[in-house]
């Protein structure tokens, strides 16, 4: 079902938005400071492509870890690429979504374009895996956090 959905997802304007990510990472790889943010950009550029079995996750979430990403800098970072290429992205998602909301076949890809507009207001911090992968790092968080409120 994944794949049949991601086939149709690429070829009913996945494809465009993905490019439309791209084209975000090359903007920020020509501006030099701008680099960290054009990696992420082709990471989910290719999670635009095919979102269906996938999701993004915050690296603090998945690792128990924070990192450069997930804190004060992380959330700097956040600010300035809103401020740059985020809104514009989420834009493009929010208007894709409308358009297949109005017909009742495309209310999952819509579905896929909100979730897609809200990794583009902040995407440093971070991280694509599959759905399994983010369940089961949820999962061990919050058996991890009982233990912990257990212990009290």
């Amino acid at each position: 079902m994944r794949t049949l959905g991601n086939v149709l997802w690429f070829i009913l304007g996945g494809a465009i938005m993905g490019l439309g990510w791209w084209l975000a990472g090359v903007l920020a790889f020509v501006t030099i400071v701008g680099i960290p943010w054009g990696r992420s950009c082709f990471v989910i550029g290719l999670f635009s492509f095919f979102p269906f079995g996938q999701e993004a996750i915050s690296r603090e979430e998945l690792t128990q870890k924070s990192d450069l990403g997930t804190g004060g800098f992380g959330c700097l970072g956040n600010v300035l690429w809103f401020i740059f290429l985020g809104w514009w992205l989420a834009l493009g998602h929010l208007v894709s979504a409308i358009a297949l909301f109005i017909t009742i076949i495309g209310i999952p890809f819509g579905i896929q374009h909100l979730k897609l507009a809200g990794v583009a207001l902040s995407p440093i911090g971070k991280t694509i895996v599959s759905k399994e992968v983010a369940a089961a790092a949820r999962m061990h968080n919050a058996t991890t956090t009982v233990s912990k409120l257990r212990e009290k």
